[in-house]
C-alpha cells in the first residue's frame, strides 16, 4: 500500500514540477531552466546524502553495466521534454500522454527483460489497460 501511495505522490510532484519548470522557462529559456531544475535537485540530492545516508559517493561508480549510469543525463532531457510538451499541450495532455508512454515503456522492457528487469510473460489484461489508456488519450483530445 506504500508503494501505491509514493506512486501516486510521485505523479502528483511530476505534474506540479512540469508546471512550474514551463513557468520558469518563460523567463528564461529552456536549457537554463533545466540547469537551474538539474542543480537544484543536486542540492537536495546531497542534502539528503549528508543527513541520512553517509554511504561514498563514488559507489554508483561501481555499476554495471557502465551506460546504466546514465540516468541523470536521461533525467535532464526529461526535464526538457516534459517542459516543451506543457507549453505546448497544456499540462493534462502533456502528463496523460507522458504516463501513456511510460506505461507502454516499461511495459515493453518487462516483456522483453531487457535492462536487466526480469522478464514477464505476456498479458492481455495489461495489454488490454494499455488499450483502454490509448482510447482515453483520443477521447481526451476529441473534445
Amino acid at each position: 500500500m506504500i508503494g501505491f501511495l509514493i506512486a501516486l505522490l510521485s505523479g502528483a510532484l511530476m505534474s506540479v514540477q512540469g508546471v512550474f519548470n514551463t513557468q520558469v522557462t518563460k523567463a528564461s529559456s529552456i536549457w537554463t531552466a533545466s540547469a537551474f531544475v538539474q542543480f537544484t535537485a543536486l542540492l537536495v540530492c546531497l542534502g539528503a546524502w549528508l543527513t541520512t545516508d553517509r554511504s561514498s559517493l563514488t559507489a554508483a561508480l561501481r555499476v554495471e553495466p557502465k551506460y546504466m549510469l546514465l540516468g541523470g543525463a536521461i533525467g535532464a532531457f526529461i526535464t526538457y521534454t516534459v517542459i516543451k510538451s506543457m507549453d505546448m499541450l497544456g499540462p493534462a495532455k502533456a502528463v496523460m500522454l507522458i504516463v501513456t508512454a511510460q506505461l507502454a515503456v516499461a511495459y515493453l522492457i518487462e516483456l522483453l527483460g531487457i535492462f536487466g528487469v526480469e522478464k514477464q510473460p505476456w498479458d492481455w489484461r495489461k495489454a488490454l489497460g494499455m488499450g483502454i489508456a490509448i482510447v482515453g488519450i483520443v477521447i481526451f483530445k476529441w473534445n
